[in-house]
């Protein structure tokens, strides 16, 4: 595997992400703030949620003998389980954790990471894993698209 594909990897953008989102509030506050306790609450509920999904989907994807990495074909097109409802709940869920953090941690001026890393997980993982899966499971993955959305 080349070496830019070790460290590419969406853990790696989110980890990334969220030092951008905690630095925020910490070096440049503005004071800026979404409010007293409404902010930890949904926060905690969209990380809390974001890590249920992450493991809800990993379980799956072990369920049914395939990989979980994205650069990697996979050996089986998983429909079952969360994956009945999102083609992609572990992006789903590094999407929430980022925005559960942004809104636990009062970063308000953080909150355009979110677009912008939902942007970047679709270009460099979603669209190259689908075409991937396209060409190994054709009419199977055409089926399943009519299905099931990309994300909600």
């Amino acid at each position: 595997m080349k070496p830019l594909k070790v460290i590419d990897l969406p853990p790696v953008w989110l980890l990334v992400f969220l030092a951008l989102a905690w630095a925020q509030p910490t070096r440049w506050p503005l004071g800026l703030s979404f409010g007293p306790v409404w902010a930890d609450l949904l926060g905690g509920l969209l990380v809390g949620g974001g890590v249920l999904l992450a493991v809800l989907a990993w379980v799956e994807m072990q369920r049914h003998q395939t990989t979980i990495h994205p650069h990697q074909d996979s050996a089986r097109l998983v429909q079952s389980g969360i994956y009945s409802r999102s083609r992609n709940p572990i992006y789903l869920a590094d999407v929430m954790i980022l925005a559960g953090f942004i809104l636990y941690w009062d970063a308000v001026l953080a909150l355009p990471l979110v677009p912008v890393f939902l942007w970047i997980l679709e270009r460099r993982f979603v669209i190259p894993e689908e075409n991937r899966l396209r060409k190994t499971f054709r009419v199977d993955f055409a089926r399943y698209c009519e299905k099931v959305r990309r994300w909600v």
